[in-house]
């Protein structure tokens, strides 16, 4: 089965490492409740941040172009490399896993689904689609409510 591109990652990752990320994502978006003055920083960093496919697109290709390379000037079994990592990528965007994904995501990197409900939180507390209003604890619990939509 074919999964959805936005959905792949987080599917075939443990729950636990899913908790973790959203459990981070929340207490992302409490911490800048309490601090409003910090949210276009944050916002900044995630716009610089790498989700998990475009580090896995980063990585295979490097590693593919690397196994070229030594393939064409060193031996030719280093040929393989590049077969297997362009397998590896292709049942990536079939399945929506490959070998490298536990690591990747054991190591923190979200999907663009995951940093966007950051974002949207985040521009939600900062006034972007209007005004909420209560203690921090409150408006963060808004704004994830109305980023996970």
């Amino acid at each position: 089965m074919v999964s959805g591109t936005s959905d792949r990652v987080t599917e075939h990752t443990p729950e636990s490492l899913n908790e973790g990320i959203r459990r981070d994502i929340d207490n992302n978006v409490r911490h800048y409740a309490a601090h409003p003055d910090e949210i276009d920083t944050r916002l900044a960093e995630l716009d610089r941040e790498w989700d998990i496919e475009r580090t896995l697109e980063a990585n295979a290709s490097t590693l593919a172009f690397c196994g070229t390379v030594l393939g064409t000037t060193v031996d030719r079994r280093w040929l393989a490399l590049p077969a297997l990592v362009t397998a590896f990528l292709f049942q990536h965007a079939v399945q929506g896993w490959c070998p490298p994904l536990p690591i990747l995501r054991k190591l923190g990197f979200r999907t663009m689904k995951e940093i966007d409900t950051e974002r949207f939180a985040l521009k939600a507390l900062r006034g972007d689609f209007g005004k909420i209003d209560g203690d921090p604890a409150s408006r963060a619990r808004a704004a994830l409510q109305g980023a996970r939509r």
